[in-house]
């Protein structure tokens, strides 16, 4: 007798998307009555907690708009087309990042994009050709694209990095498509993304500085370094920094505060990640 006549034999394995589909067969009549549905499916074992935060994620995005997830314009990583090639490297190498607007002499004066591939290939070659010989076109969107489009754009036009302009025409920050994904699946790590070690949130560096990750308590920082930095206001590092440089810093700005000097290395969309701290007159532990 044949397999599908056979009555002892086993119905065929239903995938996750059938199954879905029949728990969603009431035909759900706004997107509240979606999620009510898709929750059951997953407390009825049909829906997988990533697959579900993945679809609530997809379905979050279509109301969603560039400015909610942009870096902004204080926190981009950028290169000045006048750049020598050593500046170059320091930013690539110092920020990790794969993609960098460039800019002319004002910072809305957005003339490409260098990727740090083209930037290796220049090297593998004989010759040097200037900067602007780089770069790829950039592209300008609003503040109000929604994500879900962006997204589509990004794979039809196999696309990375989005320039956002606000209603003036000025540069108000910028947009990956890891940006919009993360909305999707959650955080996003890659080898340049350093793991919290609460036990190394200062450490040593070779010039006599120190690494010191933001989000320090400053209570921490003062006991490390013998110091005693307010913490009325703000509870770590990173935030009383900020605070006296007055506006969110890019990569690279300086502030002198108390004894300590300090240098913003690594910036995270909306906020400061590390900083270099040279004083001296340290305490070692």
């Amino acid at each position: 007798m044949p397999a599908d006549t056979d009555p002892d034999s086993h119905p065929p394995q239903r995938s996750w998307f059938d199954r879905i589909s029949q728990a969603l067969s009431g035909e759900p009549r706004n997107r509240e009555e979606l999620l009510e549905e898709l929750q059951a499916a997953h407390a009825n074992g049909l829906l997988g907690a990533d697959t579900l935060q993945m679809i609530e994620g997809a379905i979050r995005v279509a109301d969603m708009q560039v400015g909610d997830v942009m870096v902004p314009r204080a926190q981009m990583v950028s290169v000045p087309i006048d750049a020598s090639l050593q500046e170059i490297l320091e930013i690539v190498v110092e920020s990790g990042h794969s993609r960098f607007p460039v800019h002319g002499e004002d910072k809305d004066e957005i003339v490409g994009i260098l990727l740090a591939k083209d930037l290796l290939r220049e090297f593998a070659g004989k010759e040097r050709r200037p900067l602007g010989q780089l770069l790829r076109p950039a592209v300008l969107i609003p503040e109000s694209k929604r994500l879900n489009v962006l997204l589509r754009e990004f794979r039809q036009n196999r696309n990375h990095m989005a320039i956002v302009v606000d209603e003036y025409g000025g540069v108000a920050g910028l947009v990956t498509i890891e940006d919009v994904l993360e909305e999707i699946v959650g955080e996003i790590d890659d080898e340049h993304d350093e793991e919290r070690d609460d036990a190394a949130l200062i450490r040593p560096e070779p010039d006599g500085g120190f690494h010191v990750d933001a989000l320090t308590p400053i209570a921490e920082f003062n006991e490390h370094f013998g110091a005693s930095l307010p913490d009325d206001d703000y509870d770590t590092i990173g935030g009383l920094v900020v605070d006296a440089m007055g506006h969110l810093p890019e990569v690279g700005e300086e502030l002198d505060l108390d004894r300590f000097h300090f240098r913003v290395t690594a910036v995270e969309a909306r906020r400061v990640r590390s900083l270099h701290v040279k004083t001296g007159t340290t305490r070692h532990a």
